[in-house]
């Protein structure tokens, strides 16, 4: 090899280098993927095998970088037909191994040119395993991504700037700007959505119960919901800590005061929960994954739920409300996954019925949403 060429290959090398810091000093140093630069979040984990495009457009991880617990990430590239909005959402991507090429027949593009193309940076090439266990022990914390800089010195002073996740409202950041319908508009039933970051499989397994569905940004008001006439509300999934988003939550109680259908999930489930006076806090680590079991109290059946939060309602605090069932427990850690109020048509859940990725198991609560509605 020429020395023109070395010194070539040892430049590229230079350049495609990255470090990931976390916000204890914990330093992993790897190769960058995606776009060259630097990045910041919350770092989690999400144990799926497969559905890493769904999981990477997904709303509710706005404000996090994500560790994937699969090794292979990128190898069938991503297809148009499977976002889950209209942008990747998270804010940087963490992996094992990273494939430059993909081999599905059906993909559109690699992996590698939808990170650039959406501007994400991420790193690749560290041991996931070691940094799964080490957040397991040491909980959620922000962390710093760059393939610009090993300063780390200079990332250290970035990664002071960067606000906790609990206290932090980001349905704002991903909301729609405004309303639009989705569905058969001639549909008898109608659902007004309130769109906290809402998945797109969501709104087509209701669209699949024959709804017709408005979806409202998520601070529109009652009033002008109400305007449309709508004959049940869906309060969607979305990121952030409930506990900060009083103004929504009051919109909620007056859903609630016109006695009409209402299901939520996952933030929208917290939301909810904080609308019938219970409280909810920041979890030490989230649950992300395609494989909680969780079991139905009210039919004694186990299901197989796709799950991506970092916040929970308080046990102790619904067992204090009389107004509130416990429907859904985790059998993994006992956490409350679903909830109902006695007396009305109203329940939550925590995880995602909708999956994609995930199992199916679920998918029956469209349905009992739909048979709550009468026109």
């Amino acid at each position: 090899m020429s020395h023109l060429n070395l010194s070539k290959n040892i430049a590229d090398f230079q350049r495609n280098k990255a470090t990931l810091l976390l916000a204890d000093g914990t330093v992993f140093h790897g190769k960058a993927i995606g776009k060259k630069g630097t990045t910041t979040g919350e770092i989690c984990f999400n144990t799926g095998m497969t559905g890493y495009q769904e999981i990477f457009t997904d709303p509710s991880y706005f404000g996090q970088l994500i560790v994937m617990n699969n090794i292979h990430i990128g190898n069938y590239g991503v297809k148009a037909e499977e976002f889950e909005s209209k942008s990747i959402k998270i804010e940087g991507l963490i992996v094992k191994s990273f494939s430059q090429t993909y081999s599905r027949p059906g993909a559109t593009d690699s992996l590698q040119n939808y990170l650039e193309n959406n501007q994400k940076v991420g790193i690749s090439d560290i041991d996931t395993r070691a940094l799964v266990r080490h957040i397991r022990d040491k909980g959620a914390m922000n962390a710093i991504i760059s393939s610009e800089s090993d300063d780390l010195n200079w990332l250290q002073t970035k990664l002071k700037e960067v606000p906790d996740m609990a206290g932090l409202e980001l349905s704002s950041k991903v909301s729609t700007q405004k309303p639009y319908h989705y569905g058969n508009t001639s549909a008898s039933k109608k659902v007004a959505v309130l769109d906290y970051g809402v998945k797109e499989n969501i709104l087509r397994c209701l669209a699949n119960e024959d709804l017709q569905l408005m979806v409202f940004p998520y601070d529109t008001s009652l009033e002008e919901m109400e305007k449309w006439q709508p004959h049940a509300y869906h309060l969607s999934n979305g990121p952030g800590d409930p506990a900060v988003m009083k103004n929504e939550v009051k919109v909620i109680q007056q859903i609630l005061e016109k006695q009409k259908p209402i299901f939520g999930i996952c933030l929208g489930h917290q939301l909810l929960a904080e609308a019938a006076g219970i409280s909810t806090y920041k979890m030490k680590n989230g649950h992300r994954g395609i494989n909680h079991p969780v079991k139905n109290l009210l039919t004694g059946h186990c299901e197989i739920t796709s799950q991506n939060h970092g916040f929970s309602v308080a046990a102790e605090s619904v067992k204090a409300n009389l107004d509130v069932q416990i429907t859904h427990v985790n059998l993994n850690d006992d956490t409350i996954e679903g909830l109902q109020l006695k007396n009305r048509p109203v329940f939550s859940v925590q995880y995602h019925p909708e999956a994609a990725p995930g199992p199916l198991d679920s998918r029956y609560l469209f349905k009992q949403f739909s048979d709550l509605i009468t026109v």
